[in-house]
């Protein structure tokens, strides 16, 4: 007899190892329901997570009007629409919960007069379904494809969410105490950082691609730089970012971003507009308060000669430095950046440059930490000037990572030999 995905012991398992069953709404899920309900229009958002007999509420727009005197709220899972999506593992999209006999009679449809709802899990980094995040309406509706897209990101980011508590509980990063544990602190740090910013640069067909990243100050807490590597129509996307802080905020704002810029690119080929998505979704996450990201996203088309044909790519830049190309017979050339950082208006402010990759040639991406390196106690800055200077001292034809290494290096000693910013390059360079 088949275990029903409800049943599964290594899925129930997975749900309480997160320790957030009988446990309220918390503002970090909040959040994200509050975004949902802007986008799909509705005010009915929740987020649940999902043993083998309760659904367990941990985020809603406005708690307050469901959680009982002990400021949880939790529903059998029998009664419960979620029950669907964590048996199948798969998006219910339901326009009129009168011709859908799955959730027509659950008591949750009619507690809350539901006529349309819609569901998609949230799963762990294993593929576990832990819960669910939904919208309902009290009218028969269509669910649009953006509105499926937005609550996929949603899901995603309420996954990365989980995965940081994780991962910061895993690696005790709450108890640390630089001051006696110094080497060991910075052990932790870095466990926690590869959860979040890839070990090595994940290559891609056609190019080679070079990432270097070396925290700033004592190197105990979590960097806020971060970059990824993301499929993008025909051909991939790199995302570089510096997020406002260090630490455990920083840490959550990285992996929202994260998964804000990779569900977008599956769905849109427009780098500015992927980035105006994140805007959208840092924007209700941060809520008021005062914090920000930059950030550049850069699209390389394939060519359809990939053997002498250029690659088109296409750098959107929200508040980040301005990128620098390579050419592969030498050659220094500078892009405009521009933008705005994410994060600080409803409204996104994107500047996008398209220009011809040819094989031999590099894009330079990087943080303001290289700009930024000074020696202590001195106001020096290797400032872009400094960093195209180091560009223009590499062989002509050198590969991406010795261009990443030269700049890095470049950086670092004249800051002394230790940055007191986080440091971060990413080099995409063209196969010849």
């Amino acid at each position: 007899m088949r275990e029903s995905g409800v049943r599964s012991a290594d899925r129930v398992a997975a749900v309480q190892g997160t320790r957030l069953m009988d446990t309220g709404p918390e503002e970090a899920f909040n959040r994200l329901t509050r975004l949902a309900s802007v986008v799909l229009g509705t005010p009915m958002v929740a987020f649940t997570v999902v043993d083998d007999v309760r659904s367990f509420l941990k985020g809603t727009p406005d708690p307050a009007v469901l959680v009982g005197a002990d400021g949880t709220f939790e529903t059998p899972i029998k009664e419960a629409a979620c029950q669907v999506v964590v048996d199948t593992g798969e998006e219910v999209c339901v326009g009129d919960v009168g011709t859908d006999p799955r959730l027509r009679d659950l008591p949750q449809i009619r507690a809350f007069g539901a006529a349309s709802w819609i569901g998609v899990p949230v799963r762990d980094e294993q593929g576990h379904v832990l819960g669910n995040l939904c919208a309902m309406d009290s009218v028969v509706r269509d669910w649009t494809h953006q509105h499926r897209e937005a609550l996929h990101s949603l899901a995603l980011a309420a996954a990365a969410e989980i995965t940081l508590r994780r991962a910061l509980r895993d690696t005790q990063v709450h108890s640390l105490v630089a001051a006696l544990q110094a080497d060991r602190s910075a052990d932790l740090a870095r466990t926690l950082q590869q959860s979040l910013v890839p070990v090595s640069p994940p290559q891609q067909p056609g190019v080679e691609i070079g990432a270097r990243f070396v925290p700033g100050g004592t190197g105990v807490e979590v960097m806020g730089d971060f970059y990824d590597v993301v499929p993008a129509g025909d051909g991939f996307g790199i995302v570089v970012g510096d997020v406002c802080g260090k630490g455990a905020p920083a840490a959550r704002t990285t992996a929202m971003a994260r998964s804000a810029v990779r569900t977008a690119a599956h769905s849109d080929a427009d780098p500015a507009h992927v980035l105006g998505t994140v805007n959208e979704v840092l924007h209700v996450w941060f809520a008021g308060r005062t914090s920000f990201v930059t950030a550049v996203y850069a699209t390389f088309l394939r060519p359809a000669d990939p053997g002498t044909g250029p690659w088109r790519v296409t750098v959107a830049s929200a508040g980040h430095p301005p990128a620098f190309t390579v050419g592969g017979r030498g050659g220094v050339g500078q892009l405009g950046g521009g933008g705005r950082v994410l994060g600080v208006g409803a409204e996104s402010m994107i500047t996008t440059e398209t220009l011809d990759l040819y094989p031999g040639d590099s894009l330079v991406l990087y943080t303001d930490g290289v700009c930024e390196a000074r020696p202590p106690g001195s106001h020096s800055q290797f400032e872009e000037t400094g960093a195209a200077d180091a560009l223009a001292r590499t062989r002509p034809g050198a590969s991406a990572a010795a261009i990443t290494d030269a700049l890095v290096d470049a950086a670092v000693a004249h800051s002394g030999g230790t940055v007191g910013d986080d440091t971060g390059v990413v080099v995409v360079r063209i196969a010849p």
